[in-house]
């Protein structure tokens, strides 16, 4: 599975200069070149030498050498053992960064004994059937303080709160996607640990299908659901851990003891008493333990030999 892989690169002035310039060829318009996109490198353009961290790339003034690079040690042994293809080379926020190519091969999907339910929401990110939470409460406090700062910088209405703008939004995807990375992680390391899958809600158009009063609109909106999901879906498969998604219709609202769905099951959106037969808990670890016994039996049929086969 190809995965791109970045290193940070230490370039000089020169090859900021050079790269920016301008290349002309005959019977032809100027080749010019956008100060923020990404320049394509075979390896006959861009050669590295991993031993010494250095690259030596072609430019339109000629070839730059001894071009030092870095990463974490991790990511420097993926580069060595795994990389393949062309590689780009872009600026961003005044550093310079090659994005290499990285084949990297996958580990065969087991068999998984189980399931780990994952019950993705607001108020808590993520709850698992094992009853792991890792709440949002972080994160909407971190956001509703970066509205504010966002609002007084609006009410300025100058060129140079429009650039400081773009630099909030882009710390605050930093942070929402850190912390999606960090959860995905943990879920993937405890399911490889334990030989099960993960099972995930099917939550695709939710934001049509969904109303929110206008006050939670923008919390709605900037839900880093689908980035989770992903998240969980690529670190799994790279270890060869399934995933599955199942329908995520009354998760919140079935008893996994008894089978009865009522909205009046959910007398508020953290508590969960079943009518019936009285099964009570956490409202998100019982929506994680529905999505684990979907997953049971939604593996059934995925497995189903074909009869016509």
């Amino acid at each position: 599975m190809p995965t791109p892989h970045c290193a940070g690169t230490s370039a000089t002035a020169t090859l900021v200069s050079r790269v920016r310039n301008v290349a002309f060829r005959p019977d032809s318009k100027p080749v010019e070149f956008r100060e923020n996109a990404a320049h394509t490198y075979d390896d006959r353009c861009l050669s590295w030498r991993y031993d010494m961290r250095t690259v030596s790339i072609w430019t339109v003034h000629g070839r730059i050498r001894n071009v030092t690079f870095t990463g974490s040690e991790r990511d420097l042994k993926t580069l060595v053992d795994h990389r393949q293809g062309e590689s780009d080379l872009l600026s961003r926020d005044g550093k310079w960064f090659i994005i290499a190519t990285c084949d990297v091969p996958e580990e065969p999907q087991c068999e998984p004994v189980d399931w780990i339910g994952v019950d993705r929401g607001i108020n808590n990110l993520a709850t698992t059937s094992d009853a792991a939470n890792y709440s949002g409460r972080r994160l909407n406090r971190y956001r509703r303080w970066q509205a504010k700062k966002k609002a007084e910088i609006q009410a300025k209405n100058t060129r140079s709160a429009a650039r400081l703008l773009k630099k909030r939004a882009k710390r605050e995807a930093r942070h929402a996607a850190h912390m999606n990375h960090t959860i995905a992680k943990d879920v993937v390391a405890v399911a490889q640990r334990t030989e099960r899958g993960i099972a995930l809600e099917e939550l695709g158009g939710i934001r049509e299908r969904v109303t929110v009063r206008r006050d939670q609109r923008a919390t709605q909106s900037s839900w880093p659901f689908a980035q989770l999901g992903d998240y969980i879906a690529y670190k799994a498969q790279r270890v060869g851990v399934p995933v599955i998604e199942v329908d995520a219709h009354y998760t919140s609202q079935h008893c996994p003891l008894c089978g009865h769905t009522e909205r009046a099951n959910g007398p508020n959106r953290d508590f969960f008493s079943c009518r019936r037969c009285g099964l009570a808990g956490p409202a998100d670890v019982v929506a994680g333990v529905n999505v684990r016994d979907r997953a049971r039996s939604a593996w059934v049929f995925v497995n189903m030999p074909d009869p016509t086969g």
